[in-house]
């Protein structure tokens, strides 16, 4: 099941895309796909690079300080 959406574009936005579509002979619409998928890769990335910053700051400790006085 397809839910609908409305996008709406500003009209210079649409107007690079006429002039790339027909620059690259490429369809619009493989355009815009396209443009989403690395906009949701970068996207991913810095979700996951801030979720390992926020990870790394659970502790302040250096890694002597982490280990120190236990025996192995």
């Amino acid at each position: 099941m397809q839910e609908e959406m409305k996008i709406e574009l500003k009209h210079s936005t649409v107007e690079n895309l006429q002039l790339y579509s027909e620059l690259l002979g490429k369809d619009v619409n493989r355009m815009l796909e396209e443009a989403l998928e690395l906009y949701f890769e970068a996207q991913q990335k810095r979700l996951l690079d801030k979720n390992l910053d926020n990870e790394n700051m659970m502790t302040n400790l250096d890694y002597d300080e982490f280990w120190d006085g236990v025996d192995l």
